[in-house]
């Protein structure tokens, strides 16, 4: 009988594959990241083909690492970046353009053109989203209207699309399929009949043949290699060869389902190349009117769907990977907490990272990211500095409509996610909140959660409580910051987040 269960993780910068047994505990990891490709200000995409090659590789050393074969491994999760959009021929398996990632901003023209009928809220009480680039359909959209002959193929059923679980779990399986949490960040899904909507499928020109089945977050969508179209045109084989695939989560919600939050009123945020804050609202969808989505948080097999409000930050661990690579003021990310704990605080700078526009709760495409409060003083430690503070203030910021919202206060925000491991954010963050911070002993959330489905799926865990059990604390940070200098703090950050706005015509 197979002893463990193991998770692709396809994520903004890199390929993952993790190896986990039945206590949840990491057997095996293997890492290798991808090219961002900037084309133009404000378009991000990636070469699908590259995250194809990139998957087989670290499925190929994590196994070999742990000295497994693919008979050892009861079944795979797929957890992965969400909106970033692919489309590909149906027969030649070729994707007819880049992916566009979830952070590109080209589509705000759609998305204005979109709005002058009924406002950024058009969609939302249909699909919980307002009108954003952020999100799947307008990218569609794009692709169809900017590739020569695109539209007519689509028309034709030619092309497929997906976000990139269903990119991978087709080349892996054959099957063109995703489950409710990816298909509810295109914007073409209906919260309550969790289906593609039609009314908008044609106010966006997306045919629904393109499109993928909606299938839940945890069963068996089809076997590594029955029915794949890749090894029929001798291409490089998967060693996952006939393991099912049988769990399916974007990357957030995997991380809110790896960290047990299986009742209404648990939370997690995940500080990521973003920072995403999930809140369980039970078997319900919750319109928020404080700038939050409305998601599917995970459908476990025949059982009804769980749902979620969500504060999406689009710039986290982004911000320190541009320190490192466009700035150079470090070598390795890791170094940023060093040179930001080499100063006693931010010198009285801000830094908005409105790289991507803003996303909640603001919704602004036009802001663009600021450095406020500069003087002679300030050095790079400083700026350091600051870039760690901006994901905690941005959290605060979730945290207040998230609270807003559901009318819970939050007693304590489980995190995860690769920087809960800087002390120095972590302590700032639990000083924001003014609430506890936790760390699980097991932080890799988010390929936990998706190999959580796909083993509830084939029976390797029998429950939740299983599940429950699991979970561990490893370390907790508790507010130290007297309530004086978290309101002076706090209200400095949001005058310099008004500084960011309106920068584009």
């Amino acid at each position: 009988m197979a002893k463990y269960v193991a998770a692709i993780d396809q994520g903004t910068t890199s390929a993952r594959f993790i190896i986990f047994d039945h206590g949840g505990n990491v057997v095996s990891v293997a890492q290798k990241e991808h090219r961002q490709i900037f084309p133009k200000p404000g378009w991000v995409e990636h070469d699908p083909l590259e995250i194809w090659n990139n998957a087989l590789e670290v499925t190929e050393r994590g196994l070999k690492s742990a000295h497994l074969q693919s008979a050892d491994i009861a079944a795979i999760g797929i957890t992965n970046q969400r909106e970033t959009t692919v489309v590909w021929g149906k027969n030649t398996g070729k994707p007819i353009y880049n992916a566009i990632v979830w952070q590109d901003t080209r589509t705000d023209v759609i998305c204005a053109k979109l709005a002058r009928s009924g406002g950024q809220n058009r969609f939302r009480k249909k699909t919980g989203l307002p009108l954003a680039t952020y999100f799947s359909g307008p990218k569609i959209k794009w692709i169809l209207d900017n590739v020569q002959g695109a539209k007519e193929k689509a028309k034709r059923g030619e092309l497929l699309f997906g976000t990139i679980d269903s990119w991978l779990i087709w080349n892996l399986t054959g099957e063109h399929v995703t489950d409710v949490t990816n298909a509810s960040r295109t914007m073409l899904m209906n919260l309550k009949s969790l289906d593609w909507d039609d009314e908008i499928l044609k106010v966006m020109g997306v045919p629904r043949a393109m499109l993928p089945t909606i299938k839940s977050s945890s069963e068996i969508y089809g076997h590594v290699g029955a029915g794949s179209p890749r090894p029929n045109r001798g291409e490089k084989t998967s060693p996952l060869r006939g393991i099912p695939i049988a769990g399916d989560l974007g990357d957030q919600q995997a991380a809110l389902f790896g960290q047990t939050c299986f009742k209404a009123g648990e939370a997690k945020n995940t500080y990521g190349t973003g920072c995403f804050m999930l809140l369980n609202t039970g078997d319900k969808p919750v319109q928020s009117k404080a700038g939050l989505l409305t998601t599917l948080g995970y459908k476990i097999g025949n059982r009804k769907a769980v749902y979620a409000l969500e504060g999406s930050i689009a710039i986290a661990g982004a911000l320190v990977q541009w320190l490192r690579d466009n700035l150079g003021l470090i070598q390795s990310s890791a170094e940023v907490e060093a040179l930001a704990k080499s100063v006693e605080d931010n010198g009285g700078i801000y830094f908005v990272p409105a790289f991507s526009g803003l996303y909640a709760p603001y919704w602004r495409s036009d802001a663009r990211g600021v450095i406020v409060g500069m003087t002679r003083y300030v050095n790079k430690s400083h700026i350091a500095r600051a870039a760690l503070e901006a994901t905690a203030y941005q959290t605060r910021e979730v945290l207040d409509a998230m609270e807003k919202d559901s009318r819970v206060k939050l007693t304590a925000l489980k995190v995860d996610g690769g920087m809960v491991f800087n002390e120095l954010l972590m302590q700032f963050q639990a000083d924001m909140l003014n609430a506890p911070v936790v760390r699980p002993k097991v932080a890799e959330t988010t390929s936990l959660g998706a190999a959580y489905a796909a083993g509830l799926a084939v029976g390797f865990w029998k429950d939740f409580d299983e599940l429950k059990n699991n979970w561990g604390k490893d370390k907790e940070w508790k507010p130290s910051m007297d309530s004086k200098q978290r309101k002076t703090l706090y209200s400095g950050w949001k005058k310099a987040v008004t500084r960011a706005f309106d920068w584009v015509e």
